[in-house]
């Protein structure tokens, strides 16, 4: 079985949680599955769960190279320095990540809904959306990548993994990929 959710901030990419957190045990009544990765708490968008080890080890494996595709809202005005620096490849951690493709957005996509809660604004500081897809999956990877050519992350959805996408599910919504 595989299932794409559409993780809504401020929920665990897990089942339990000690300190009473939002989970994913509020939104999946399914038994038996688990995370294929993980999307931070402060993240939006895709999570695949499923029952199938071998689906759950292909999908997480950040070595595969399965392309993730993210929406990025940063703080600032992107400038095309910054973006090839992307497109390069950045270092995180002491790591060079792979080249990203990025793509400067003219405005917030349609589709995006509302945050709850919403993030801040600044009247005198512009923020602007990126596309960005990447083809690993470190820890809070996209986050820092932007964050290390000076485009702090304001909001991060994942729109897709490999050929699998939200299409459509709202925040807290799921659906049944495969059988």
């Amino acid at each position: 079985m595989l299932l794409a959710f559409n993780k809504p901030w401020g929920v665990l990419s897990q089942f339990t949680d000690n300190q009473g957190r939002p989970t994913l045990a509020d939104y999946i009544d399914q038994a038996g599955v688990y995370a294929a990765g993980r999307l931070d708490r402060d993240s939006e968008g895709l999570l695949l769960l499923t029952d199938d080890g071998r689906l759950k080890a292909s999908i997480a494996d950040r070595e595969a190279g399965t392309e993730k595709r993210y929406l990025v809202q940063v703080e600032g005005l992107p400038q095309v320095s910054q973006l090839q620096r992307l497109q390069q490849g950045v270092v995180v951690q002491g790591q060079k990540t792979r080249p990203a493709q990025v793509r400067l957005l003219s405005a917030k996509p349609g589709f995006v809904w509302p945050r709850d809660p919403p993030i801040r604004v600044r009247r005198k500081i512009p923020d602007r959306w990126l596309e960005i897809a990447i083809t690993e999956g470190r820890n809070r990877q996209v986050r820092r990548m932007v964050a290390s050519v000076g485009l702090p992350a304001l909001r991060l959805i994942r729109l897709g993994i490999g050929a699998w996408t939200l299409d459509g599910l709202l925040p807290g919504q799921w659906r049944q990929l495969l059988a």
